[in-house]
């Protein structure tokens, strides 16, 4: 498999990162500044004080312009995605009221794809979750679950559980588009995600943060041959293990890639661990 190499090739690279505030937006935002990229970030409104850390990474003076954009709103999404090479879309709202979930993660992901489609982007890297794939109560307790799994839209809908009902019709959505349009489209299912926050003050996507599963975002983004849905899970824990080990939140680059099947080679994600992308009969944990 091959990676690009971030030393020689990223310079003058522009990436739009959708939602950028966010934490695993902030992260994003971070990380492809370290590799050298130019970033986008799309935010609803730039001067907030909330978006200041953004400001404040390293590179963000010289290659981080915040623009304002909603996803509701196509033009402000193809004025932000004009002239990148690639899209990270995490934006998305975080709430269980169906009309402030459905709508703008639906149609937010179709304006997204349809502005990455006229700007001619190499790729889109959409974040999707676990609720669009784990929700079916017909699956056996025995059975695998994998990057072919979908959560069920009527138990969703029955269950009142409209944020995993949103994430799951909105990434069917961003596959229609894509197929439709011609657009080469990766997808992170990351699972309760914790670690450090970047900014100062908390969201409603608080839980659903770590450095790892940004990286994740940026290898499926580098890698030219990586396609299809990617589960991103470090372990399961029962709902019923109200405590977790302390170690737990300690650990670093020991996140599990369940992955399409035609990723199953050792590639490098960390410059100090060898990370993989593996079939789903075949998971590997870093490090």
């Amino acid at each position: 498999m091959t990676v690009i190499d971030s030393s020689s090739q990223v310079s003058g690279q522009s990436i739009c990162v959708t939602g950028a505030g966010g934490f695993i937006a902030s992260w994003m935002v971070k990380l492809l500044l370290e590799k050298g990229y130019n970033v986008k970030g799309t935010v609803r409104n730039p001067d907030d004080p909330k978006n200041a850390h953004l400001r404040e990474l390293e590179g963000a003076k010289e290659r981080l312009v915040l623009c304002k954009a909603d996803l509701l709103d196509y033009e402000s999404l193809k004025e932000a995605i004009n002239g990148c090479e690639g899209v990270f879309h995490t934006a998305s709202p975080v709430t269980d009221d169906p009309e402030q979930m459905v709508e703008p993660a639906v149609i937010g992901t179709k304006n997204v794809i349809v502005a990455a489609a006229e700007a001619k982007v190499r790729r889109v890297v959409f974040t999707s979750s676990i609720g669009a794939v784990y929700m079916d109560p017909n699956r056996s307790p025995d059975d695998v679950v994998d990057e072919s799994c979908w959560s069920d839209l009527e138990f969703c809908k029955n269950t009142k559980n409209w944020y995993c009902y949103g994430k799951a019709v909105a990434e069917k959505a961003a596959w229609e588009e894509a197929v439709a349009r011609g657009v080469d489209l990766v997808v992170v299912n990351p699972v309760l995600v914790l670690g450090p926050l970047l900014q100062s003050t908390v969201n409603a996507s608080i839980i659903h943060i770590l450095k790892d599963v940004a990286l994740a975002h940026i290898l499926l983004y580098e890698t030219p041959s990586a396609s299809g849905r990617y589960l991103c899970a470090e372990s399961v824990l029962h709902r019923g293990e109200n405590q977790v080990n302390e170690n737990y939140y300690k650990r670093r680059g020991d996140l599990t890639f369940l992955g399409s099947s035609n990723l199953d080679v050792i590639i490098e994600l960390c410059n100090s661990k060898p990370n993989l992308l593996s079939s789903p009969n075949r998971m590997i944990h870093f490090g």
